[in-house]
């Protein structure tokens, strides 16, 4: 789904409730033209009945999707804050290490918070990270390491670098990991393939008024297709026009990096 997420939003849009909503407000129309409507009526009891169940089958499993989705678009929008977080703690700790330890941690930082903005974030609308992103991370480690302390006080200055350079790895780590995309090919198979045999199961019932039927089967597949738009656009959490952006960085490296 990555090349649909890469659309801006109103031809993604287009492609996926537009025009399957326009499909299938045609259906019954079609369907009408083939089968009588006597045909018809006489399935609409069970008929509605058995809708009625995979209605509610396929409602569950759409709102699970998204609500899954949504939860892990928050999750790294919390997690970039987080990187960010610990980012503005290591540049206000390396003002405490004294000598040219801390202005090599500090220039450290700022390079690696850099690379991240400039091509962390172009890296993971592709599904993956910057190898330029790695590298600055592990020299800051690098850098981190080769202070050496001289007393208690520096030995508690290193240990919270160090526990915040973690912080800063992991929040790294989930947001890449988060980036490749949410949902597992099989779920979109069941998504796509329920929302069309949901659509399609509204065609043959039979009502006096083949338009008002095609108008209430339009409703229908703008909802679904309309929670499929938004599972699309948010299951890659970094890449198209609704994603999560590097401000958070960007307010650190203007408030602490620029000094």
């Amino acid at each position: 789904m990555l090349d649909l997420t890469t659309l801006p939003l109103w031809l993604t849009g287009f492609i996926l409730v537009i025009v399957p909503t326009l499909i299938a407000m045609a259906g019954p129309i079609f369907i009408r033209q083939r089968v009588k409507l006597e045909q018809l009526s006489n399935n609409n009891e069970v008929a509605g009945f058995k809708f009625a169940t995979v209605g509610v089958l396929y409602a569950v499993l759409l709102a699970f999707a998204v609500i899954v989705v949504w939860e892990k678009f928050s999750d790294s929008e919390g997690q970039v804050a987080q990187e960010a977080g610990a980012a503005a703690t290591i540049y206000r700790l390396a003002d405490g290490i004294q000598g040219d330890a801390g202005a090599a941690l500090d220039a450290r930082l700022t390079e690696y918070v850099k690379v991240a903005i400039s091509d962390d974030w172009p890296a993971m609308a592709d599904g993956h990270g910057s190898k330029a992103a790695t590298e600055a991370l592990n020299a800051l480690y690098k850098t981190t390491l080769q202070f050496s302390p001289s007393g208690a006080r520096d030995s508690d200055l290193l240990a919270e670098v160090l526990h915040q350079l973690d912080l800063l790895t992991q929040a790294r780590r989930a947001r890449l990991v988060a980036a490749s995309g949410i949902v597992p090919d099989l779920l979109w198979l069941v998504l796509f393939g329920g929302a069309i045999l949901t659509v399609c199961f509204t065609f043959f019932f039979g009502t006096e008024n083949v338009y008002a039927q095609a108008t209430m089967t339009g409703v229908l597949a703008v909802l679904i297709f309309s929670g499929l738009l938004i599972i699309v656009m948010i299951d890659r959490p970094f890449a198209g026009s609704v994603s999560v952006r590097p401000e958070a960085l960007v307010a650190v490296l203007d408030d602490l990096g620029k000094r």
